[in-house]
């Protein structure tokens, strides 16, 4: 691999975290999935499946979920190799405390991607395929709306604009809070600027802007996520 590896993972990860790395990550409690929630974009994660087992109305929308089941399956699969050599290409950059080691990461991901294939088999209704900045849901229609991993993550090719329209339209579709993790790109870079830049347009628009710490941290220095919601 080549030293810029670790920077740029190339195309668009389908990567597929866990019910507990969401847990950590947006320091969800019991009381936040009592109603309706959004995994935006939710790639390969098994949080859907796992959320709907206790009880939880979540939905999972992502444009990979236009691919066959048979298809899609084999290709997450896939995609979870890819992601874990990004990884170690910078495992430098990570604090493997929460997986216990580098093997611990490696193993979690094929099975939250195996749990997500067979969830998205038996119930496709829980997944729609859609993407930002334009989502097929109306207004209001969740209380909870998480982001991982997309929005900050790729920065290098997703702009001020499109991140601003996206957090708008995560905005419209929330009744509740908006939350996203983490707040560095993929390289383990902070945005400070970028960021500050459009917590004060969202805020001009009448959002109310947070950055709260969590505990939880792989890339070095993730351990913040954005709070969204409005006045």
């Amino acid at each position: 691999m080549s030293s810029t590896d670790a920077d740029n993972v190339g195309e668009y990860l389908v990567s597929a975290r866990s019910f507990a790395e969401y847990e950590a990550m947006f320091s969800l409690r019991p009381t936040d999935l009592a109603g309706r929630v959004l995994d935006c974009p939710a790639g390969a994660s098994s949080f859907i499946a796992h959320a709907a087992r206790i009880g939880a109305l979540a939905t999972a929308v992502d444009p990979v979920y236009a691919i066959a089941p048979l298809e899609l399956r084999q290709f997450v699969l896939g995609e979870q190799d890819r992601g874990s050599a990004h990884t170690i290409a910078g495992s430098d950059r990570y604090v493997w405390d929460f997986y216990g080691d580098r093997d611990g990461h490696r193993e979690m991901r094929p099975a939250s991607a195996v749990m997500f294939a067979d969830d998205i088999a038996a119930h496709p209704e829980r997944y729609v395929a859609g993407s930002l900045p334009a989502l097929p849901f109306d207004d209001g229609q969740f209380d909870l709306v998480l982001s991982s991993h997309f929005l900050f993550t790729y920065a290098d090719r997703l702009d001020s604009e499109f991140h601003q329209r996206a957090l708008v339209e995560l905005l419209r579709v929330c009744r509740g809070e908006v939350r996203v993790f983490p707040l560095l790109d993929q390289g383990g870079h902070a945005l400070g600027p970028m960021i500050e830049e459009l917590l004060g347009r969202l805020r001009h628009g009448g959002t109310t802007t947070e950055v709260r710490p969590v505990a939880y941290e792989f890339q070095r220095g993730g351990n913040q996520m954005l709070v969204l919601s409005a006045r």
